[in-house]
């Protein structure tokens, strides 16, 4: 997260997976002003997580850097421009809370 605000990334936030799905634990979305911030935040961010020692994230989206996601396992990070989160909005999609029999069945129990 420091990461991303050193680097003015703007509107972060982190999403709790846990008990939603079994592809990470933790998403975090935050939006870039312009395609060169997100290019530089996505490079900022492989650095960082390298260094710390948790391996090279998978990264997609870079050609056009509208969205760049970064794949870091237990955590997933999305940046995007600002009408392109506004459009996915993923934010929505991941904080519904499904009646408990509904999630039961999306996680295969």
């Amino acid at each position: 997260m420091s990461t991303l605000e050193d680097s003015k990334a703007e509107d972060v936030i982190v999403v709790d997976l846990a008990g939603k799905t079994t592809i990470a634990d933790y998403m975090v979305i935050a939006t870039g002003r312009s395609r060169r911030q997100i290019s530089g935040l996505a490079q900022n961010l492989v650095k960082t997580i390298k260094s710390a020692k948790f391996g090279r994230p998978g990264v997609e989206g870079m050609g056009r850097c509208d969205w760049v996601l970064l794949d870091a396992g237990d955590t997933i990070i999305h940046l995007f421009r600002p009408e392109i989160r506004t459009f996915y909005n993923l934010e929505k999609m991941w904080t519904v809370d499904f009646p408990e029999d509904e999630k039961s069945a999306a996680l295969g129990n």
